[in-house]
């Protein structure tokens, strides 16, 4: 299971941040679970600026979130991605996850990733933090975004890293 070995809480301070988070419609109840997690994980953090964008699915999400990275502390991306019977699978998770790692890398932007890669629906209800679910993915990535995005502020404001 991949939620073994997560960072322990207390959750990391996000107030003053703006964050956008953009959330696919494909599977639209597991989607809309991870979106939830997000949100709730967000208000958990402090974090008052918060605008939610849909994108088509998956493979629409880096060009979502390249839109919105410049103008935002950090984006959560949220999606899910369930195996076929043909090798779109791997063409859409590659283009997803190239996707948001390139707009981070060219924005200096905290993305948050919650796609869900899954070999089938129960997998996928799993991670969503539905009823009964193991693990609750748009809450880590949320999670994950607003950590980045303070350890970003901080190294791009040294004083603030020296405690001044």
């Amino acid at each position: 299971m991949s939620g073994r070995g997560a960072p322990p809480e207390p959750l990391p301070d996000g107030s003053g941040l703006r964050v956008a988070v953009v959330a696919a419609r494909w599977h639209a109840e597991i989607s809309d679970a991870l979106l939830a997690g997000a949100q709730r994980a967000l208000a958990g953090c402090g974090v008052r600026d918060v605008e939610v964008v849909r994108a088509a699915g998956a493979f629409e999400l880096p060009v979502v979130v390249a839109v919105l990275a410049p103008s935002y502390d950090a984006v959560v991306a949220l999606g899910v991605v369930i195996r076929g019977g043909t090798p779109h699978f791997d063409y859409v998770c590659e283009a997803a996850t190239s996707g948001l790692t390139r707009v981070a890398l060219d924005t200096s932007t905290a993305i948050g990733f919650g796609l869900l890669t899954c070999d089938d629906e129960a997998q996928a209800r799993d991670r969503a933090g539905l009823p009964g679910s193991s693990e609750d993915k748009g809450r880590e990535a949320a999670l994950a975004a607003v950590e980045t995005a303070q350890t970003l502020r901080r190294l791009r404001h040294p004083a603030q890293r020296l405690g001044f």
